[in-house]
């Protein structure tokens, strides 16, 4: 209404406000019969020709542009249609349909990639895990059971003798198989016979590793100045194998 205004105080036609701005006739005509949003420079140069104060009139301007866009003002229409039925920009309508399939496909692939990488995780904890278990049979050796409710009661016989320098109860050959507390087996036996030998009666050889056991494998480190962890590994069975009768 204000841009009708400057013309007709102005006095120029819709052709003269043409060739003074720049802009054809015709779209003159689309702006004056609000059709169309006519950009800024549009705007200031008829406000240069009317003499009128730009600020206000931009103003207003910047306000039809914001709900120009978001459609609450009237859309653009051809030259036949009458400006008092707004159409809606006609890819605004397939945009807002468009969305929810948008972010649906987006959820979709986001959900297949997570399900994707915790599979690979999984395989690769496993994978980790039995690398780990490999490395530790072969620097270990055999590993020994431990103690559980089925367990059946067995008593070994030592046969303890000395070959190149160590000894050696007949049950076990094994120099660096790490035993420890609730373990079981023919190597327990082994350490069992060889800690009776070195001064640390534990009565019958059961082959399980409990409390009496533990302890004679507290005494022997202790005597040879290891660590006293109750653990048999590679230093206490060096004792075990090189320790001088009591």
């Amino acid at each position: 209404m204000r841009l009708r205004r400057l013309k007709d105080h102005s006095e120029l036609s819709t052709r003269q406000l043409a060739a003074k701005t720049g802009y054809s006739a015709r779209s003159w005509q689309r702006y004056l019969n609000g059709r169309s949003l006519p950009p800024r420079e549009a705007v200031e140069a008829i406000v240069r020709i009317g003499g009128d104060d730009p600020t206000r009139l931009l103003a207003l301007h910047e306000i039809a542009a914001e709900r120009w866009a978001e459609g609450r003002a009237a859309a653009t229409v051809s030259p036949e249609s009458t400006p008092s039925t707004p159409v809606p920009p006609p890819t605004e309508q397939h945009a807002y349909g468009r969305y929810p399939r948008v972010l649906v496909a987006v959820g979709a692939v986001a959900l297949v990639l997570s399900v994707s990488a915790a599979i690979l995780l999984a395989v690769q904890l496993a994978e980790t895990r039995t690398l780990l278990a490999d490395e530790r049979a072969r620097t270990v050796g055999v590993t020994p059971a431990i103690v559980s409710e089925s367990m059946v009661p067995v008593i070994y016989t030592c046969r303890v003798e000395q070959r190149d320098g160590l000894w050696y109860a007949g049950l076990s050959r094994t120099t660096d198989t790490i035993l420890a507390y609730t373990h079981i087996g023919p190597e327990v036996a082994e350490a069992q016979c060889l800690l009776d030998r070195a001064g640390f009666p534990l009565g019958e050889i059961d082959g399980v590793f409990g409390p009496k056991t533990q302890r004679a494998v507290q005494g022997i480190q202790k005597r040879d100045g290891l660590v006293v962890d109750g653990v048999i590994g590679p230093h206490t069975w060096k004792a075990l194998r090189g320790a001088a009768p009591k």
